[in-house]
């Protein structure tokens, strides 16, 4: 009896000493969509059986053991979450909605529909991946982040627009931009910080709906809307500096533009022309010319609302300075997007997007070419300090020009605004019966000013101011009928559309002169000199209807038909008719696949379909008369363009088969093949001089782009350190099928030292045509081309020339990359996170243009040189096996003039973007009423790898040419923090 009570004494102290050794933790179970209580979440101590419950306001309260070292939360529908217990006995906890791409909605035309769902070729860029790289342009955050998007600029000006070609150039006359769609409708505006993602539509089937107007590719931009729950108010700020990137590009400096000009200059006059005094000045025109420019991005949002109201409002400001002199971006936008249940069968949005950009040029047209037109002998100050104009005596620069002087009065400074307003009714017939009409007005105007003043080399002695003035607008409406049925297992939706659109655009230019030093106003004393103003119109009319059905999520068809009408073409063919047909099959929800864990999906897809191009500019059917002509000494006109009346639309053929596999959860692929063939193309055609024109626009010609596309996406680890990987490249090969009677179209540059292009039936559209480079002549130095004879049979015998005009005009390659893509790493762990995006373009031939004048074997002696790059050299001496001829007072016959000599290999992979993050703990915000906070650091265009001897290998591959800009791209330092409350 005494051992028992022992023992029941001892157990009864081990039982008191165990409920004694435990502690309550409470605290709240929220939704990170929403900020809401989720009731009926989980919490378990880890490793346990120790678990309770939320409450409907999503508030627990839990007894865990003294030695318990985590709580695991869990609810359905929501990514699992541990937190560390440590000392805290109140544990708050967000859970994010646990959603696979698969199941993400997915906008493509006029409705949305899961990815896994599409019978089409589409890329989906969130917010989240729009976030790295810092620009106020939609389309230059785009860059490396999908396959067979090509997105390029030919310069680093901030209010530069980067041009983006989806699958190839496909027209020659018209215009090869993609169609934008802000918010369901055509055209509007989006700042990048509202942005909540971005749809690239690509195949006939994708565009569908659009495909009136869809031949060069969708791009649908869907802005971010308020929620129901807890307001959300969110606050960034990034700053930082830019600096121009140097490339592999240098001039000489004093002493080595001395010692390269004594080796072909006059040994008689050498000391009298070019004394060594000279060298006692070194000026740098680089290091004037360039400033470290800051760039600023701060924004605010507020988010929130009820069941029946929900609003996001917005407000940015950007600034950029860009690193060329006085040259400056501006913008600030506002935007609203107020969504409210008029009752349960109505719904109203309302969406305002306010929009103001200041912009600063230099107004002399200074670029790229300043840095050698200027020498490092000329000194840009007198001795007082004060500037020089470039005009006084001893100044040996080309130009005579000092820029800097310049700078100080002479200006261009351009203001704009837009509106967008936004009216939206959805009316629920019934359950699968949906009415809703889409509704936009939007506005914009804008003032430009250049100035030139009397005191400065642009000024001519007279000074001059010119004020452009342009406003356009758009009114557009979009009404919908949409019906969705499911009976058992299969899925039905049919949606029919009408819409109609108006465009309207108003430029004036005026220009005075005579104005007096530092006036830059347009008053009476300053005297008209030109006067100039261009109207345009356009409209659009539409009609289409799409039917979808799949069967029991298996089985897919979508097909759509669309009836387009224009202003812009022929009386007898402002109407077309356009269609689309697209299909897939998802193989892994098969039943023979049920029980097989290798694949998550397996999915194959094929479209077909025929879509439109409409971008010519206005009138461009119309006979038109020009009134820019006198006739004793009374007004006159003449004819000034011929009228077509069966001018129509330019049409393009598509065809895509694609491939969707996912594995093991942890990896998805995406392989795209396809043949876009534009046809009808709105091409200038030369026509007789005798009919008084020179050319008229006809529906002529052909071309096809045909091209392979992955996108590969991988968790290369899911533990602790969680490591993403996103990997696409993209390959398109471009061909001209037919041209006007079979003739080739010869592009020749203004300038003489400009590169020759040539549209041929049979080579790539964007295909370089002159004369090919041979080298240098090893015996005495001269240049060397290639001269092409063809016998009588047809055979060709090539032999080298230094004659320049006796060389060979043929095809030396082509502007068109053979590849393109990028990839981007992730990893997370813990609070920190770090992103590394890379770009890379392969196979382009760029034409360095600045050459013929930096590289001149003496051809310009009163301008700076470049320095040879590795690998190249100059001869000197019989027998030299050199690169480069050589120099001789006055040019080196012709050795300067256009030829393949300057093409080169324009390849490049580049770090876009390099991003370190760290999230602040909670237990450190939660005094202040902060529900999150994040630290960053940015840095974008950082390292370049290229062959490409100028400053910059990135080129514009469209029509407007491939010629590398006179404006390097910038790399940038920044630094920000985003906070939420």
């Amino acid at each position: 009896m005494r051992k028992f009570t022992i023992l029941f004494v001892l157990l009864l102290l081990g039982g008191m000493q165990i409920v004694f050794a435990q502690k309550t933790i409470t605290g709240k179970v929220t939704n990170k969509e929403d900020g809401l209580g989720l009731p009926g979440a989980t919490i378990a101590v880890t490793g346990t059986t120790t678990a309770t419950i939320t409450d409907v306001l999503g508030k627990y309260s839990l007894q865990v053991p003294a030695n318990a070292t985590s709580l695991h939360f869990t609810f359905i529908g929501m990514k699992p979450l541990d937190v560390s217990i440590g000392a805290q006995k109140e544990i708050n906890v967000t859970l994010e909605p646990e959603i696979t791409s698969l199941d993400e909605l997915v906008v493509v035309g006029y409705t949305s529909r899961k990815l896994s769902q599409l019978s089409s070729s589409v890329s989906v860029i969130s917010s989240k991946k729009l976030q790295d790289v810092t620009s106020n342009n939609v389309t230059d955050l785009l860059q490396g982040k999908a396959p067979g998007i090509v997105v390029s600029s030919a310069t680093g000006d901030p209010n530069a627009t980067p041009s983006i070609i989806i699958r190839g150039t496909s027209s020659i006359t018209a215009g090869s931009d993609p169609l934008y769609v802000v918010d369901g409708i055509i055209g509007g505006n989006a700042n990048p910080n509202d942005i909540e993602s971005v749809t690239i539509l690509k195949d006939a089937a994708a565009t569908g709906l659009y495909g009136s107007r869809a031949s060069n590719g969708v791009i649908i931009i869907n802005t971010k809307r308020g929620k129901s729950g807890k307001t959300q108010i969110n606050v960034s700020s990034t700053v930082g500096f830019n600096k121009v990137s140097e490339g592999n590009y240098q001039v000489m400096n004093s002493q080595q533009l001395y010692d390269y000009q004594k080796t072909f200059w006059n040994p008689t006059t050498w000391e009298q022309d070019r004394p060594s005094s000279l060298l006692a000045q070194n000026t740098n025109w680089h290091d004037l010319m360039f400033r470290t420019g800051m760039t600023q991005n701060h924004s605010i949002s507020i988010s929130g609302g009820s069941d029946k109201t929900q609003v996001y409002v917005s407000g940015n400001y950007y600034n950029e300075q860009g690193t060329l002199g006085p040259n400056d971006n501006k913008a600030y936008n506002i935007r609203s997007n107020i969504s409210h249940n008029i009752n349960d069968k109505l719904k109203l949005s309302v969406r305002l997007n306010a929009k103001t950009k200041q912009i600063e040029e230099e107004a002399a047209g200074t670029t790229f070419l300043i840095n050698h037109e200027n020498m490092p002998w000329d000194n840009p100050y007198n001795p007082d300090g004060s500037l020089r104009k470039g005009t006084e005596e001893g100044w040996i620069g080309r130009d005579n020009d000092n820029f800097l002087y310049d700078w100080q009065y002479n200006f261009d400074r351009t203001k704009q605004s837009s509106l967008d307003g936004d009216i939206t009714l959805e009316y629920y017939i019934t359950k699968d019966l949906t009415f809703s009409t889409y509704n936009r007005a939007s506005y914009s105007n804008g003032k430009r000013e250049l100035y030139y003043d009397v005191r400065t080399k642009a000024g001519l002695g007279e000074g001059s101011l010119t004020n452009d003035f342009n406003n356009s607008s758009q009114l557009i409406t979009s009404n919908r009928l949409l019906y969705k049925k499911t009976f058992d297992k299969h899925n039905f939706s049919a949606i029919a559309v009408a819409e109609a659109e108006k465009n309207y655009s108003d430029f004036t230019s005026i220009m005075g002169v005579g104005l007096a030093p530092g006036l830059h106003v347009m008053n009476v004393a300053s005297v008209l000199s030109t006067a100039s103003s261009i109207t345009g119109e356009n409209a659009f009319n539409k009609g289409l209807v799409q039917l979808d059905y799949n069967f029991n999520n298996r089985y897919f068809v979508v097909g759509s038909f669309i009836r387009e009408s224009s202003s812009r073409f022929g009386a007898n063919n402002r109407a077309a008719n356009f269609y689309t047909l697209g299909s897939s099959w998802i193989i892994s929800n098969e039943s023979f696949m049920k029980d097989q864990k290798f694949f998550d999906l397996l999915k194959i897809r094929a479209s077909y379909g025929l879509t439109g191009n409409a971008q010519i500019g206005d009138y461009q059917t119309l006979g038109l008369y020009s009134f820019s002509t006198q006739y004793a000494g009374n007004s006159g006109s003449f004819p000034s363009q011929m009228a077509n009346n069966n001018l129509t639309w330019e049409k393009a053929e598509m065809i895509n088969f694609g491939l969707d596999v996912g594995l093991f959860n942890r990896i998805s692929l995406n392989m795209e093949i396809y043949q876009k063939s534009t046809k009808a193309l709105l091409l200038n055609v030369q026509i007789p001089y005798t009919t008084g024109f020179s050319s008229v626009i006809q529906n002529v010609g052909s071309v096809r782009n045909r091209g392979l596309e992955f996108n590969l996406n991988t968790v290369n680890l899911d533990g602790e350190l969680r490591w993403e990987t996103n990997f696409n490249i993209a390959f398109n090969n471009n061909r001209v099928m037919a041209l006007d009677q079979g003739k080739d179209i010869l592009e020749n540059g203004i300038q003489t030292a400009a590169p020759t292009r040539i549209i041929s039936v049979g080579h790539d559209l964007n295909s370089w045509y002159m004369r090919k480079w041979a080298g240098v002549d090893p015996a005495n130095g001269d240049p060397l081309w290639e001269k092409v004879t063809v016998g009588a049979n047809g055979d060709k015998t090539v032999t080298t020339t230094n004659k320049y005009s006796d060389a060979t005009l043929q095809f030396v390659g082509a502007f068109t990359p053979k590849f393109t893509g990028g990839i981007n790493n992730v990893f997370i762990y813990k609070a920190f996170s770090l992103s590394a995006l890379f770009n890379f373009v392969k196979g382009d031939q760029v034409y360095f243009t600045s050459a013929f004048v930096t590289d001149s074997d003496g051809a310009y002696d009163t301008e700076n040189q470049k320095v040879l790059a590795p690998g190249e050299s100059r001869w000197q001496k019989p027998g030299d096996i050199v690169t480069h001829p050589k120099p001789v007072y006055g040019g080196n016959l012709n050795s300067n003039r256009v030829s393949s000599r300057y093409l080169q290999d324009g390849s490049y992979i580049r770090m876009r973007n390099v991003r370190f993050s760290y999230e602040l703990p909670f237990s450190l915000l939660k005094r202040e009423k902060i529900a999150n906070a994040t630290v960053f650091i940015s840095g974008d265009n950082l390292w370049t790898v290229t062959k490409f001897t100028g400053k910059d290998p990135q080129a514009a591959f469209n029509r407007a040419g491939g010629e590398v800009g006179d404006y390097p791209t910038s790399k940038k330092i920044l630094i920000g923090i985003n906070i939420g409350f």
